[in-house]
């Protein structure tokens, strides 16, 4: 009878999901929802980082400072929330905790309670958080597995062909004034210096600067000397590069858009690869509907991508370099 009263009772919490180990098919269900959508996000931060890190990123002459910049700036989010996923895994509640605080970090983060803000990442952390509270994902190797593999995979496949570009870089190192012709245009880009200067600036800045520009593009005059001037964007399309070939870029003007017969990149004689400028300001003012619109410009990438930007914009990463007739 005692064994038969004790195998009963072993049934019987069986059958309510409650053995050693175990957990409520209710509790079980929630807690993978969370680990899916937490995998959702870390491989989100995933595609995002390495792409942005090979995109803006990877500047530096030294690989290590070019790890670390990448570790700590490009993949630090998803580091964080597989972390953070790994944790609530094995111990809920404490994931749970952290969670929440990611949700005030962020909000204290961005300063701001905005209702775009409040929705999109605010509810969401902490609805996150209410889920790993009750959820149990189990068995809990499976979901650590999820949450681990499949944003490495992520950062594989979206890693590897920037990884490939960037290794195949060509600078010659040679920062000095470049007759640059070809595609149609011929143009004398500026050395390095105030006219290509290795920071960021807006664009009423650049264009006196190039407009103040000596001769010899490595002196700023006191007046106005108008031998320099910043770039048309379609003078820019044009003398996009790769490899040392013009890639053939055109600028449809009706549809402000470009298109190359090659992909252009980071490389000499027009960019300096080692520099974390990854924008030029042009001369060409953006288009709303059919006037010119005078608070904007065109920047172009060193991959030959255009967008419009308001003139007062000023960013580490946005710069210029002057042009002359050869």
């Amino acid at each position: 009878m005692h064994m038969r009263t004790r195998l009963s009772l072993w049934t019987q919490r069986f059958s309510r999901g409650q053995t050693r180990g175990s957990a409520p098919t209710a509790r079980r269900i929630v807690g993978w929802t969370a680990v899916v959508l937490s995998t959702a996000v870390t491989c989100f931060w995933a595609f995002w980082g390495i792409i942005e890190n090979f995109h803006e990123g990877w500047y530096f002459e030294s690989w290590l400072a070019n790890v670390g910049l990448m570790l700590t700036q490009y993949l630090s989010p998803m580091l964080l929330f597989m972390g953070i996923t790994l944790i609530a895994i094995y111990r809920p509640r404490i994931g749970a905790g952290l969670t929440v605080i990611l949700a005030l970090f962020t909000a204290w983060f961005f300063n701001a309670l905005t209702n775009t803000i409040v929705l999109l990442l605010i509810v969401p952390l902490v609805g996150l958080g209410l889920l790993y509270w009750y959820g149990r994902a189990l068995p809990r190797r499976s979901a650590a597995a999820l949450v681990v593999g499949l944003p490495l995979i992520t950062l594989a496949v979206a890693g590897f062909e920037p990884t490939v570009r960037v290794s195949q870089r060509i600078d010659d190192g040679n920062r000095g004034a470049r007759l640059v012709q070809g595609n149609g245009k011929a143009l004398i880009w500026a050395p390095a210096g105030p006219g290509w200067p290795r920071t960021g600036t807006d664009w009423y800045e650049a264009r006196q600067v190039c407009d103040h520009l000596n001769e010899d593009g490595l002196t700023i005059a006191p007046t106005s000397r108008s031998i320099w001037r910043l770039p048309a964007v379609e003078e820019a399309v044009r003398s996009m590069a790769r490899h040392g070939r013009n890639s053939g870029g055109e600028w449809d003007v009706e549809l402000h858009e470009t298109s190359y017969e090659t992909s252009p990149d980071k490389e000499s004689p027009l960019w300096d690869s080692h520099s974390q400028v990854i924008y030029w300001w042009t001369s060409t003012g953006a288009v709303a509907a059919t006037d010119v619109d005078d608070d904007r410009a065109y920047i172009i990438a060193y991959d030959g991508k255009v967008w419009p930007r308001l003139k007062t914009l000023r960013q580490d990463y946005l710069g210029f370099r002057c042009v002359k007739e050869p």
